[in-house]
């Protein structure tokens, strides 16, 4: 049956054959509206009955069959009362006949009374529903009013729009509305109601809610949300397991998420399936799709059609400003324009600028980039790599940074490199956007920033000539001729100016070295100044031997020209882009700069806008700025040469890094109530950001990650090691997260070998702390314990208490994992105890939770759910939200060993909630699989199998290690339904993993995979 154009149900407005159960699960109302199971109606639409208030009356039979009135709901009575009921509503407005009605509610064996019990039903619906609802005529009855009152009309109108806005090429819209329709769905359609009629039409509308449900699917995969879909067609393929089209789906699902083996194992599944259920082959599409995963068709990554951009989905507008008086490179914009108009025929269009700091690279990218928006309707993305600098951005974060301009969230941005740009260019198909990469370092930079699909293209500038960037269009930028450069000296200084003294002008444009920075810094200070002349200004030029020896020395030539503009700074603005350029980090926010300069924030804010309008400073966005790399280096050396007294370039880094540290400290406070942590940090005595509300905490600590996490690595190597060090233990969500774990481990490294090299066993003890954390996140346990067991020594050496508990309890949890359970109940009741005596409730309730898995695992079941019960009752009584999820989770585990099933599920599903909002992704994989663990323990392998998948998507707290346990829980749900060789890949891969590690639970897998070697 064709995906898109299901039968029509007769007698009633044509259902659509749509989704399996579980579709459009969180849609909720069509309008946007939250509903639940008693609070009337799905759809909420204003409508008038005969008598009956606009918008009062509603009927469901997309669930049970149900009225409500007011938002009340109605009784619906007997069984046969509601399958009557349901027959009328399902004639929309039309007559039945008693005799219909009969036939509907028992079929050919109707009792000896059947006329009298329909008349009776009648009788009492009528005393339920308001007045002229329920009408009798003609020998039979109907039910009258506005058909948007049945929530399955409404659905039908939902997908009947969403087919036109399909047909006319506007998928999003489309998905949306079905959706929408979707989310109307409460169950099983017509539930518990008896009689042939109910049961030929919940079929139907089985079959249509099915079928609705494929064609979305089919459009959330052109959309590139394969690992979403992947979970949900794994339980819809166990529901229907004979049903092709979500194998075909699954199957290609699977392969964009980079799981081959995976999809054709599935092929193999249903080839064997079919044979033994039905004896037929696969269809043809199903078997060339096996043949295009076998060849890995590049086709098969790409959306089967170009979708239109949806209405909600972001459309970022990056693009620095262009420049008013831009001159000359005609034959350049000409060149790189064209090259950028043949985006749409081709996979990708590359054009990367390279030329010395200062040529005007990103000038030209930037006006040519403008000119061809049109041509890039979805968007522009920007980014300056800053590679130049001692610390190029990292891809990583560059595309973390552009997936959330595409409007990703953050839960669901990946961790590593790979995954990342994976999900960058499908977040890129079938858009049209183009990417202005600026100042890039080198190739290997650049390679995962393209978009690599069609209708998109990069435009690159570098110092560099990226002669290994593959396909790239390259374009060599060398200084201006001097016609050039005196045009743009004109615009800039005024026509009247330069043709009283033209000699005298190009005099200045070649002591600038026909550069276009430098002449545009030239030309703005002529112009500002209106007493002198251009002679003046030439003269001024010459008169700086060793400025204009730079001004021709390559990159040393750009240098020169910023000072011709620091020279116009008034002192403030002088002392404030000097010390500004301290910083390490990508940007800085108006707060840390005004805790830079020691500034009151208006005072700093009107400082640092005043440097954005010479141009010395840009502003990356509202209450943002940034420097371009070399103008920062400039920075740098005017601190180090003007700054005085020189400790103040100190000072000033000191109150950047007191600022970070105060803030996330509160930030820190406001996620764990009652952790002692923030009383053991060092002093500060610049205070940072105050917040009345936990999500602008977390927006805060999110959006402030890099220039934090920089700020702490910088710090490391002089006075401010020890804030630096505690910054990192302050701000260990970014660490937990899972979205700036690389940053994360790389700054506590080096505060780590700075503080060796420094000799401050303190500062040590505390950054193997951090590491601790970094690694048991990531679960690579042998470096984990190191870092914990050289920690403590080093904490108790100088009576560091807060460290020793910690690292108590880390040690604990890690010999816990590794099987070392004597050793993992010493540490953790010894972590228990220096949690009490510091007065710290949410270290102790920490500790409690592991004690209870570790008497799981040492078959106390019941201690163990006591412990956890325990921790609980502490993390409750100091409302700590966060870490309550924590405890959650620990009760779930033992719960679920235990074999108290639902109330597991009750505590894991209270958990995953409360790790959502707080921004957890890992523990939220985590508990995905917990929850997977239990419904497989229960017997309910599909959906065991759906909450694996979701696992796999967010990831888990325990790196390649649990992932290999997520593998191995969805392999045996798949073969428990029959999926082997799909369960096979999976435990392929979860071997591999193991084998890698050389974990013990290789030995497991080798027994599962064992049977399926020998069938």
């Amino acid at each position: 049956m064709d995906r898109e154009d299901g039968p029509r149900v007769p007698e009633q407005r044509a259902p659509q054959p749509g989704p399996a159960a579980g579709g459009g699960a969180g849609a909720g109302d069509p309008r946007g509206g939250p509903h639940g199971e008693h609070d009337g109606p799905r759809d909420a639409r204003h409508g008038e009955y005969d008598g009956c208030p606009r918008g009062d009356l509603r009927f469901g039979v997309l669930g049970p069959v149900r009225a409500w009135r007011g938002g009340e709901p109605l009784p619906s009575g007997s069984p046969q009362q509601r399958a009557l009921l349901a027959a009328l509503l399902l004639r929309d407005g039309r007559t039945a006949t008693a005799a219909e009605l009969i036939d509907a509610i028992w079929g050919e064996e109707p009792p000896s009374q059947a006329l009298a019990a329909v008349r009776t039903y009648a009788s009492r619906l009528r005393k339920v529903l308001p007045p002229g609802v329920l009408v009798s005529e003609s020998g039979g009855y109907a039910i009258r009013g506005r058909s948007d009152a049945l929530d399955l009309n409404v659905a039908q109108e939902l997908a009947a729009e969403a087919e036109k806005a399909r047909v006319g090429g506007d998928r999003a819209r489309a998905r949306g509305l079905i959706d929408r329709s979707l989310g109307l769905w409460d169950g099983e359609p017509l539930a518990s109601v008896p009689g042939p009629y109910a049961e030929t039409q919940r079929a139907r509308l089985e079959e249509w809610r099915l079928q609705l449900q494929e064609t979305r699917l089919d459009l959330d995969l052109e959309y590139g949300h394969h690992a979403e879909a992947v979970s949900e067609l794994t339980a819809l393929t166990a529901a229907h397991p004979l049903r092709e089209r979500l194998r075909e789906l699954l199957m290609l699902a699977l392969y964009r998420s980079g799981r081959q083996a995976e999809a054709l194992a599935v092929y193999a599944d249903t080839r064997r399936l079919l044979a033994d259920e039905l004896g037929v082959d696969p269809r043809p599409e199903l078997a060339r799709l096996q043949q295009r995963i076998l060849r890995a068709d590049a086709e098969l990554a790409r959306p089967v059609e170009e979708p239109s951009p949806a209405p909600a989905v972001s459309r970022p507008a990056q693009l620095p400003a262009t420049v008013p008086d831009f001159t000359g490179r005609a034959a350049f914009v000409r060149e790189l324009s064209d090259r950028l108009a043949t985006a749409e025929g081709s996979v990708m269009a590359v054009s990367a600028l390279a030329g010395i700091g200062g040529v005007g690279k990103t000038t030209l990218a930037v006006h040519v980039a403008h000119a061809a928006r049109p041509r890039f309707p979805d968007g522009q993305l920007y980014v300056d790599l800053q590679g130049a600098g001692a610390r190029a951005a990292e891809p990583e974060t560059v595309l973390g940074a552009f997936l959330r301009a595409l409007g990703t969230q953050d839960s669901a941005i990946p961790d590593t490199l790979d995954e990342r740009a994976a999900l960058y260019r499908s977040a890129l198909a079938g858009r049209r956007v183009l990417v202005l990469l600026d100042n890039a370092r080198d190739a290997a930079q650049v390679r995962p920033l393209l978009p690599g699909t069609e209708g998109c293209a990069a435009l690159v500038t570098s110092r560099v000539r990226m002669v290994d960037l593959a396909g790239a269009h390259l374009v060599d930028l060398d200084v201006m001729s001097p016609e050039e450069a005196l045009q743009l000296f004109t615009k800039i200084v005024g026509a009247e100016r330069v043709r009283a003294e033209r000699e005298a002008a190009l005099d200045v444009v070649a002591a600038c070295g026909f550069l276009p920075l430098a002449i545009r810094i030239a030309a703005s200070r002529l112009a500002a100044r209106r007493t002198w002349t251009v002679a003046v200004l030439a003269a001024k030029l010459a008169d700086e031997r060793r400025r204009l020896d730079e001004l021709q020395a390559g990159d040393l030539a750009v240098k020169a020209t910023f000072e011709l503009g620091y020279g116009q700074l008034e002192p403030a603005q002088a002392r404030a882009f000097r010390l500004l350029g301290l910083a390490d980090g990508p940007d800085i926010s108006l707060a840390a700069a005004a805790a830079v300069l020691d500034l009151p924030l208006h005072e700093a804010e009107d400082l640092l806008e005043s440097l954005v309008d010479t141009s010395l400073l840009e502003s990356a966005a509202a209450g943002r700025y940034r420097y371009h790399d070399l103008v920062r280096l400039y920075a740098r050396a005017c601190a180090d040469r003007d700054e005085q007294p020189p400790s103040e370039r100190d000072l000033a880094l000191s109150r950047l890094l007191d600022f970070y540290l105060s803030t996330a400290a509160r930030v820190y406070a406001i996620e764990r109530p009652g952790d002692r942590l923030v009383d053991h940090l060092e002093p500060t005595t610049y205070a940072g950001l105050t917040f009345t509300d936990r999500h602008m905490a977390l927006d805060w600590l999110y959006a402030e990650a890099n220039c934090l996490l920089a700020c702490a690595r910088q710090a490391t190597g002089g006075a401010g090691l020890r804030r630096a060090v505690d910054l990192l233990w302050a701000a260990k969500d970014l660490a937990e997260s899972g979205a700036n774990s690389k940053q994360y481990e790389a700054a506590a490294v080096a505060a780590r070998e700075a503080a060796r090299a420094a000799g401050d066993p303190r500062a040590e003890a505390r950054a193997r702390t951090t590491l601790t954390n970094v690694h048991l996140v990531a679960g690579r346990y042998d470096e984990a314990d190191d870092e914990a067991r050289t920690a403590r020594a080093l904490a108790v050496e100088v009576g560091d208490v807060a460290p020793v508990y910690w690292a108590d309890n880390d040690r604990g949890i890690i010999a816990l994992n590794q099987g070392r359970f004597a050793e993992a109940e010493e540490h953790l009741l010894s972590g228990r105890e220096g949690s009490r005596a510091d007065g710290n409730p949410p270290g102790e309730a920490s500790a409690l939770c592991n004690l209870s898995r570790l008497h799981l695992i040492t078959g106390r079941p019941a201690s163990a759910i006591t412990l956890a019960r325990h921790g609980i009752e502490l993390y409750e009584h100091i409302g700590s939200e966060l870490r309550l999820a924590n405890g959650l989770y620990a009760l779930g585990v033992a719960l679920a060993r235990a074999g108290r099933h639902a109330e597991a599920l009750e505590r894991f599903n209270e958990a995953l909630y409360s790790f959502g909002k707080n921004r957890q992704r890992l523990w939220e994989g985590t508990t995905y699989f917990r929850i997977a663990e239990t419904h497989l323990s229960a017997r309910r392998p599909a959906i065991a199998a759906q909450h694996a998948e979701q696992a796999l998507a967010h990831g888990c707290i325990g790196g390649d290690r649990m992932r290999g346990n997520v593998l191995t829980t969805l392999g045996q749900a798949l073969n428990a339904l029959g999926q082997r060789d799909r369960a096979r890949a999976c435990w392929c891969e979860a071997l591999a993993l193991y084998e890698q590690m050389n974990a013990p639970e290789a030995e497991r897998v080798r027994g599962l995979l064992l049977p399926l070697a020998a069938a």
